[in-house]
């Protein structure tokens, strides 16, 4: 099937596989590949079916990746978790353009009203590294990570300026191939074109546009993904000297605010000024040194393999470590060097890094050395590049839940009142009855306290209404809480916002250590006293909280996570 053959690299298929392959990590990673075509969802039967794959094996592959945090096991699903992100990452931080221009191309997106990207090429297609979106009722869909093949995009054509003669045998291989996109689940299917239909022939026309965008510097897309969408390139230039491609930025509207042309002559002159910005921030870059590695992985995978036993597949896993190996000050590294930062033996780093050359994650750019390739972000980041909060927060929720039997909830500061984003209840006959969405005074609530106290003025409203003969009204003294919560780092409400509910909360901070929102526990007093909750429900919660944390870091560390 079409659908099933790797695009923007050779597929697997097409050479004889290296006898060092490692074929568990190559299983492992088809799974995850099937798993993001299906939008971060499937069931073990649907993966057995799309991967060709034994059942058992799926389940032993689902079971380590859900061991590393990579999926979760939901009843009948196998599901996407944002910790499988750090994969992406890996690749984004030996790249660096994010970090350097995540905020140019922000910046612009604000100044033009309209949307942003960035992209790089993934040989014969184009991949995001970057989206900054209009809120609109028409808007771009596109997720960082998406693969779009290069003759239906504005960047298509630059990238196309540095093919030689084999990257245009490989293109048009593709083309005779997939003559409908179908191996591209980001854009829509194309038809076929009639035969002796009038006009030049596909690859005469993107030939064309080609040599257009050589002389140009420029390239315009022109509604070729979909009726009504147009799109601005150019390139950014490396800051090595030597002139070549290191990604494009894109602008895209569409037909009811610009025509392509009138996209070129309205925001062409602003888009080189944005460029230009961007290509002094690559050669004002300073160096990296690269972080400490995590050389105890290869320890890690070896006890889960003891304590799982043959449920682990530890070739897996530890292959899947080499792809964490890279990063940040580690865009290139030898063999030596990978073996170092990952712990494991010489033999076994090779095998992994042999395989993952042979599917494309991984290039050799001169002997010796390796470098991560734009394919590393097919490995689940297009659907988790949408995570929010909420989904981050919610598996977390329902697992305290479930072993506190009592209610959880996620919550936000807006103005003066706090707003549940996400919640967790137990059938219970008397629970606290809050849904989604719901917004209540923040200064009475637990949740409500932990935000407040996270704020530099602990911002008070004029009018502290009681609730209850026990609620906190006197400014100073509940000044006074808030210090005592930002100290302690929980807040405890027992009855102040309605007589019996008692309720203990804990922020959530994102990456910079700013307090986000809040997660809490509610029951009623005659289950547990204020002082049972301190001692028996907030050790859970914040474990809890740490667990939240990590997957916002993960998550967030190159998009901005939503927060509802």
């Amino acid at each position: 099937m079409v659908a099933n053959v790797p695009q923007a690299v050779s597929s697997p298929g097409a050479d004889a596989v290296p006898a060092e392959a490692v074929t568990p990590l190559v299983r492992g990673l088809t799974v995850l590949r099937r798993l993001t075509e299906a939008d971060g969802v499937a069931g073990p039967s649907a993966l057995e079916r799309g991967t060709g794959l034994a059942r058992s094996t799926v389940d032993r592959i689902t079971a380590t990746l859900a061991r590393m945090g990579y999926v979760r096991l939901d009843g009948r699903d196998v599901l996407l978790a944002p910790r499988l992100m750090e994969l992406g990452n890996a690749y984004l931080a030996a790249l660096r353009l994010p970090a350097l221009l995540d905020a140019h191309a922000d910046a612009l997106a604000d100044e033009l009203d309209e949307s942003v990207s960035l992209a790089v090429a993934d040989l014969d297609g184009v991949r995001f590294i970057h989206q900054a979106t209009r809120r609109r009722a028409m808007s771009l869909s596109f997720r960082i990570g998406d693969l779009l093949p290069a003759e239906r995009t504005a960047p298509g054509p630059l990238f196309a300026t540095e093919w030689d003669a084999a990257d245009w045998t490989r293109w048009h291989e593709r083309r005779a191939a997939d003559p409908e996109d179908r191996g591209f689940p980001a854009v829509p299917a194309r038809s076929r074109p009639a035969v002796g239909a009038p006009g030049p022939a596909p690859g005469d026309e993107f030939a064309e546009r080609t040599t257009a965008a050589r002389a140009q510097g420029w390239s315009l897309d022109d509604q070729l993904i979909e009726p009504g969408l147009v799109a601005l390139a150019m390139p950014v230039r490396e800051a090595d000297g030597s002139g070549r491609i290191a990604c494009t930025v894109n602008v895209v509207s569409h037909t009811s605010r610009h025509t392509a042309e009138d996209l070129r002559t309205a925001l062409l002159p602003r888009l080189r000024d944005a460029v230009a910005a961007m290509e002094r921030a690559l050669r004002d870059a300073p160096a990296v040194e690269p972080p400490p590695s995590d050389a105890g992985l290869a320890a890690w995978t070896g006890a889960s393999k003891q304590e799982l036993g043959r449920d682990f597949v530890e070739s897996l896993a530890r292959g899947l470590t080499v792809v964490t190996s890279f990063g940040e000050g580690r865009a290139e590294l030898t063999l030596s060097e990978v073996a170092r930062a990952t712990g494991l033996a010489r033999a076994t780093a090779r095998r992994a890094l042999i395989t993952l050359q042979y599917l494309g994650y991984v290039t050799s750019p001169r002997e010796h050395v390796f470098r991560l390739t734009p394919r590393v972000l097919a490995l689940g980041y297009p659907p988790l590049s949408r995570t929010t909060l909420p989904d981050i927060a919610g598996p977390h929720l329902t697992a305290l839940s479930q072993l506190l039997q009592e209610s959880t909830s996620l919550a936000i500061l807006t103005g003066d009142e706090i707003q549940y984003t996400a919640r967790r209840a137990t059938p219970r006959v008397m629970s606290v009855n809050v849904t989604v969405g719901t917004r209540l005074p923040a200064y009475p609530t637990a949740l409500g306290r932990v935000l407040l106290a996270a704020l530099p003025d602990h911002r008070l409203p004029p009018d502290l209404a009681p609730f209850t003969t026990r609620t906190v009204t006197d400014p100073v003294a509940l000044r006074a809480v808030l210090d005592g919560v930002r100290e302690d780092g929980f807040a405890l409400v027992d009855g102040e916002l309605e007589e019996g509910l008692v309720s203990v909360a804990v922020p959530l901070r994102e990456a910079g250590g700013r307090v986000v929102a809040a997660v809490n526990v509610g029951l009623h007093s005659s289950r547990r006293t204020g002082a049972e909750c301190v001692r028996e429900v907030l050790p859970q919660l914040r474990a809890t909280a740490d667990r939240i944390e990590a997957e916002l870091r993960v998550a967030g560390r190159f998009r901005r996570v939503p927060l509802v």
